[in-house]
């Protein structure tokens, strides 16, 4: 008799043990999608604006 095939079977190494809300392939995250990258712009010049406003606003 073959005992190593009794029993439950062993789970796969490196697979996590639940679900990320945000994974790959996910509804929130699909296979594929970028973020638009004139949003990532729009995003940056308003930080460096703020924070130029912020230094100006502290030096004077």
């Amino acid at each position: 008799m073959d005992y190593g095939k009794s029993g439950n079977p062993k789970a796969m190494k490196g697979t996590p043990k639940h679900r990320e809300h945000n994974q790959k392939g996910s509804k929130k995250n699909p296979f594929g999608a970028a973020p638009a990258k004139q949003d990532l712009l729009e995003r940056m010049k308003a930080a460096a604006e703020a924070r130029a406003a912020a230094s100006k606003d502290d030096k004077g």
